[in-house]
C-alpha cells in the first residue's frame, strides 16, 4: 500500500473486514498547532523489521477516537485522513495512530475504508495486487527525486 501524502512509498497492511478503522503504527507522536489547525507529527518504520529506516508525517488532526481492540480494551486514538492506493485503487482513508509494534503488520486497513469505495475482498487469496519488497523501498526511499520530494 502506498500513502503519498504522508510520503509512504509502499508500506505492509493487512485488510481486515472484521475491523472497522483503519489503524497505523505510529511512534514519537506530537499534536501542534500551526494556522488554527491541529497537525499531528509522527514516525513510521515502512519497513516493519528494520527500525532504522524511519519517515517523519505530518498530517492534519481530524478528531480523536476510542477505538477497542479484539481483546476488548479501549484506547482513544488520534485520527488522520489521507489518500491511500493499492493496486488500482485510490482513496482517501481515515487512519487511527496506534503502536502496533507487536502486531506482523504495521498497517491494518479496516472495512470503513473498504466500504467507502465498495471494494470487494476475496478472503481466500493475499497480494493480488502485488507485493512491494523491501528492497524497492529501501531503493524509493535512497533515490534523490523521493529525498527532494
Amino acid at each position: 500500500m502506498v500513502l503519498p501524502e504522508l510520503g509512504i512509498p509502499g508500506i505492509k497492511a493487512k485488510v481486515d473486514t472484521g475491523a472497522r478503522t483503519s489503524a497505523i503504527h505510529a511512534f514519537e507522536v506530537s499534536v501542534f498547532e500551526c494556522g488554527g489547525i491541529e497537525i499531528v507529527k509522527f514516525k513510521i518504520h515502512p519497513i516493519f523489521r528494520k527500525r532504522a529506516i524511519e519517515i517523519e508525517c505530518e498530517a492534519p488532526l481530524i478528531g480523536r477516537r476510542v477505538v477497542r481492540d479484539s481483546g476488548g480494551n479501549e484506547e482513544e486514538r488520534l485520527v488522520i485522513s489521507t489518500k491511500a492506493s493499492v493496486g488500482e485503487f485510490d482513496f482517501q482513508a481515515e487512519f487511527t495512530l496506534t503502536s502496533r509494534d507487536d502486531m506482523r503488520f504495521p498497517m491494518l486497513l479496516g472495512r470503513r475504508a473498504l466500504a467507502a469505495e465498495n471494494i470487494l475482498v476475496d478472503v481466500t487469496k493475499s497480494y493480488i495486487h502485488g507485493r512491494m519488497h523491501t528492497r524497492e523501498i529501501e531503493r524509493i526511499l535512497a533515490s534523490k527525486a523521493y529525498a527532494k520530494a
